[in-house]
């Protein structure tokens, strides 16, 4: 068997060959990884039929808020008391009839009698502190004032003293030595009386300013003594119409607390609604009802429906549909809200779908697939 020589061109191409396939292999394997990384994970799917979606739009808005209550008669007025206490004395019974500041029952404080006396005594010892202070002041003015007096008086002395003694030099009968003592003891006096009036001025004008910190103090313990003398009074509990006592849901020896009607409770707000014209049939007292109160109409507005989840003045995410099949997540702000329809401040234009049922499975989701 006889070895045939090859020639070197032909391996040298063939070497070429391979090597190209295989760098050409390594770089398909690396287009697939890159391409198999940059691929999205599948959306869930979501059933059209199973959320609500709605459309974007712009236009007037009727701002209402939806609310349940009762029926009750249109006169009834409930006496509070303003200030707690034990109730000592029950004056009136109901039936009775009443008039404006008729007393229905008496309570007692003993704390807030003390508090009234305490509040009382720091009053008038206030009162007190600032009389003095003002006594002591005046008394330092009125020293100033004497002292302007005093040195207005030896002034005006060496004044003719000096315009004697002018004359005296003029006819040769005082030295120029000692017409300059009277000319030096005149100007300093002078000086000195200029000095002691604007040093009276001065006392005077800051008088009030001294006193202003007392005045502040007596004003603000005054003022606490006439709101604790009120709260006393108050512990006679007193009707603020004429009519009849209808109930009098406390008895002697109860302890009764300070009450109040707020304005707002837990985003809640009250209000008492006039029905007008003829009542419907089968209204009566303390039917429970269910209304609806306009607050608002707002001509010109972006707004959607009202989502599941977001509240007045919130930001919420809510997904949008693309026209694609798909919907993704997008960031609103809401502002005004209404019963059935909220306003759209940012995230969302007029046309835009979006769906409004609780999405909160698909938190985790950025995007998802909507089957019709």
């Amino acid at each position: 068997m006889v070895d045939i020589k090859r020639d070197p061109a032909i391996l040298k191409k063939k070497r070429m060959r391979q090597s190209a396939l295989a760098v050409a292999g390594v770089i398909a394997i690396i287009m697939v990884t890159i391409g198999v990384s940059k691929l999205k994970p599948a959306a869930p799917e979501v059933e059209r039929s199973t959320v609500w979606i709605d459309t974007v739009k712009r236009g007037p808005m009727t701002r209402a808020v939806r609310g349940a209550g009762r029926l009750v008669p249109e006169d009834i007025r409930w006496i509070t008391a303003t200030t707690s206490g034990r109730v000592e004395r029950i004056v009136i019974r109901p039936g009775a009839q009443v008039q404006v500041g008729t007393v229905i029952a008496v309570l007692s404080n003993p704390q807030l009698q003390q508090q009234v006396l305490q509040s009382r005594l720091a009053a008038e010892s206030a009162k007190a502190d600032l009389r003095n202070q003002r006594a002591t002041l005046q008394s330092q003015l009125m020293q100033q004032e004497a002292g302007v007096v005093r040195v207005r008086s030896d002034h005006d002395t060496a004044k003719s003293q000096l315009e004697a003694r002018t004359e005296l030099a003029k006819q040769g009968l005082l030295s120029s030595l000692e017409l300059k003592q009277y000319q030096s003891n005149e100007m300093q006096l002078r000086n000195q009386l200029s000095v002691e009036e604007k040093r009276l001025a001065i006392a005077r004008e800051n008088l009030e300013a001294q006193l202003s910190p007392n005045i502040a103090r007596v004003n603000q313990l005054t003022a606490e003594y006439q709101l604790r003398s009120r709260e006393l009074g108050d512990l006679s509990i007193k009707s603020t119409m004429s009519g009849q006592l209808q109930a009098l849901p406390i008895e002697v020896g109860q302890n009764v607390g300070a009450t109040f009607d707020p304005a707002a409770q837990g985003g809640t707000v009250g209000v008492d609604v006039t029905l007008e014209g003829e009542l419907p049939a089968g209204a009566r007292p303390d039917l429970s009802v269910d209304g609806t109160i306009t607050l608002e109409h707002l001509p010109d507005v972006i707004q959607v429906g009202a989502p599941a989840a977001g509240s007045e003045n919130s930001t919420i995410t809510l997904f949008k549909l693309d026209g694609n099949g798909e919907a993704h997540r997008v960031q609103v702000r809401l502002g005004r809200r209404s019963v059935s329809l909220v306003e759209v401040i940012e995230g969302l234009q007029p046309g835009d779908q979006v769906i409004l049922s609780d999405m909160s499975q698909y938190d985790a989701n950025d995007r998802v697939r909507i089957n019709n």
